[in-house]
């Protein structure tokens, strides 16, 4: 008799995997089974007055439940109206009023800091422009002085250059001068600045 070998005892199935079995639905436009295609669908039976009772409870919470919405609604329409024109709005219109003449008296303050501030830079500027007109006038009195001081000193140049001019009167009083003076102007200048003279050596 032939025997086959035996499996090792961890490689041995002792029982069938456990995969959990699922049934698949069919789409509604499949069609019935044959058991049930002859079968005629009737509505549950429903107890009379189980329904009534149901249908009472129904109308009394409904009708519990609007009134509830009702109240609510009529509290919260008086309490806004209060608020716009109740003793809610006038203590509003109070604070606002309080608020606003706050608000203008912080403005009007800020104002009055505005045009102190103002007043000193432009009492600050006007100095400024006082002191600058004066030195500008003791500067212009200044360059006038120096214009006066520097034609009185090139006229005083001049007066005395004027005594060296030759004029009608005093024409042959420097022709004499000329012919009696004994310097020679009979000379030149080399590019060194040498004087050289006729007939004398050049080194």
């Amino acid at each position: 008799m032939l025997q086959l070998p035996r499996a090792p005892l961890l490689l041995r199935v002792s029982c069938s995997p456990c995969i959990t079995s699922t049934r698949g639905r069919k789409s509604r436009f499949d069609p019935p089974a044959k058991s049930k295609a002859s079968r005629i669908k009737y509505p549950p039976v429903v107890c009379v007055e189980e329904l009534l009772n149901v249908q009472h409870r129904y109308r009394e919470y409904s009708a519990t439940l609007s009134a509830m919405r009702a109240d609510f609604k009529e509290e919260m329409l008086r309490s806004r109206f209060e608020q716009q024109v109740g003793s809610f709005a006038e203590h509003r219109l109070h604070q606002e009023a309080m608020e606003h003449a706050a608000l203008m008296a912080w403005n009007k303050e800020e104002n009055n800091k505005a045009l102190r501030r103002s007043t000193v830079l432009l009492s600050s500027s006007v100095h400024r422009l006082e002191r600058l007109k004066v030195e500008d006038r003791a500067f212009e009195t200044l360059r006038k002085d120096a214009a006066k001081l520097r034609d009185e000193v090139e006229l005083e140049e001049l007066q005395e250059l004027s005594k060296t001019f030759i004029t009608p009167e005093n024409l042959v009083e420097r022709i004499e001068a000329a012919l009696n003076n004994p310097k020679s102007y009979n000379f030149c200048l080399d590019r060194d600045g040498r004087i050289l003279r006729p007939g004398a050596p050049r080194s």
